[in-house]
């Protein structure tokens, strides 16, 4: 191989390395309104669809209605016959007023739910702490029950802003039930094969423990490539070969 070719080489590795770097591993969306904000982190892992929610808000929680209580979302194609498997608490993340199982778990106080029909922006997929009148206690995560009736029910066990002062709010957010400061990192299973985390959209978040209280759609700020990095290495090294035998 002459000395133009190595060099012409040498640059297709460094591109294709730069787009490897570049790709997103993950579905990341984060948004607010007025005082609130919330960050819902999608990732693959195997078969399991992890999904992170954090409240991460820098504002103070005052009130059930700055409390996180559930996430929405759609799948593209086909549907996915996903299953509750796992939740617990995110690194760094603590219940307030409460206790969580060994190793952080809090699934018997959330609840999984597909093929909804009523949730917030038409979403067919949903986690959530309070019932909403969307989800009973055969929706929930495995675990121990933590606090009050099986399952999903009211405020309990929703998130709290990462700026919350305790000590300050109404007496719902200062005492009166255990509540995670600031999220949950969710274990789904069940994603087949080809699945692409792209595929996911039309992200929502829940706060109280009705329908009425705030709501809002969260933008998706990274959105992963899996494959671009190698169909740009695919054609970089046949244009290569082709280059070598020209």
């Amino acid at each position: 191989m002459n000395k133009s070719a190595r060099m012409f080489g040498a640059a297709l590795l460094i591109a294709v390395a730069g787009a490897a770097a570049n790709a997103s591993a993950d579905v990341t969306a984060r948004g607010g309104a007025s005082s609130l904000d919330a960050t819902v982190i999608f990732q693959r892992s195997g078969s399991d669809l992890m999904v992170t929610l954090l409240n991460s808000s820098s504002a103070d929680v005052l009130s059930p209605e700055d409390v996180l209580t559930g996430v929405f979302f759609n799948i593209s194609g086909p549907t996915v016959p996903l299953v509750a498997q796992s939740a617990a608490l995110s690194e760094g993340s603590m219940v307030r007023w409460g206790d969580s199982e060994m190793g952080g778990g809090v699934g018997g106080e959330w609840a999984f739910r597909a093929g909804l029909s009523g949730a917030p922006g038409g979403a067919t997929y949903g986690i959530s702490a309070a019932g909403l009148g969307l989800f009973g206690p055969h929706d929930a995560f495995p675990g121990a029950n933590l606090f009050g009736q099986n399952g999903p029910q009211g405020l309990d066990y929703g998130l709290l802003s990462a700026g919350d002062n305790p000590l300050t709010g109404n007496t719902p957010v200062t005492g009166q039930f255990p509540l995670i400061q600031s999220g949950v990192v969710f274990t789904l299973s069940g994603l087949p094969e080809d699945f692409e985390l792209g595929a996911i959209g039309n992200v929502w978040v829940q706060y109280g423990t009705s329908l009425s209280e705030p709501s809002y759609v969260v933008p998706i700020i990274s959105v992963p490539a899996p494959g671009a990095a190698v169909m740009l290495a695919g054609g970089a090294f046949a244009l290569a070969r082709r280059r070598r035998a020209a």
